[in-house]
C-alpha cells in the first residue's frame, strides 16, 4: 500500500467511524441528549462526585453542573451528601435512570440492527471481521 493509499484509508476510516458513532448516538437517543446519556453510563457502576464525572467526561465543572441539574430534575440522577465529607455531593442513578440507560441502549442497538438487516450475509460476515480489527486498533 502506498503512502497516499494509507493516508486515504486513515482519513476515510476516521470519517466513517465518526459518522456511524454520531448516527447511533443521535438516532437512538430519544429525548436524552448524548452528553446526558454519557453521564448516566458513568454512574452505572456506582456513585461518583460531580467533579469525578466532569474529569472522566473532560468537561468543566459548570458544564457538568448544568447537565447534572437537568438529570436530577428529570428524576434520572439522585444527589446525596457524602457521609465522610459534608462539602461533597454524591451522584447516583435512580431506578428511572437505569431504565433510561437500558432503553437508550435498546433503541441504539435497534437502529443499527435495522441497518445491518439490509446487508447480505457476506457483508455481515465482513463486518464481523472488521469489528475484530477495529477492536485491535482501539486497544493499541
Amino acid at each position: 500500500m502506498t503512502r497516499a493509499q494509507k493516508d486515504r484509508l486513515t482519513s476515510d476510516l476516521r470519517m466513517v467511524c465518526m459518522r456511524v458513532s454520531r448516527r447511533v448516538r443521535f438516532e437512538g437517543s430519544g429525548d436524552l441528549a448524548p452528553h446526558q446519556f454519557s453521564v448516566l453510563v458513568r454512574l452505572e457502576d456506582g456513585p461518583l462526585t460531580p467533579k469525578e464525572v466532569a474529569e472522566i467526561e473532560r468537561v468543566s465543572a459548570p458544564s457538568m453542573s448544568r447537565t447534572v441539574n437537568g438529570l436530577v430534575e428529570r428524576g434520572l440522577v439522585a444527589r446525596a451528601d457524602d457521609p465522610t465529607d459534608g462539602r461533597q455531593v454524591i451522584l447516583s442513578l435512580t431506578p428511572e435512570g437505569r431504565r433510561a440507560v437500558k432503553e437508550t441502549r435498546r433503541r441504539r442497538d435497534l437502529w443499527l440492527a435495522t441497518r445491518l438487516e439490509h446487508l447480505t450475509d457476506d457483508e455481515r460476515a465482513l463486518l464481523v471481521e472488521a469489528t475484530a480489527l477495529l477492536e485491535r486498533v482501539a486497544a493499541e
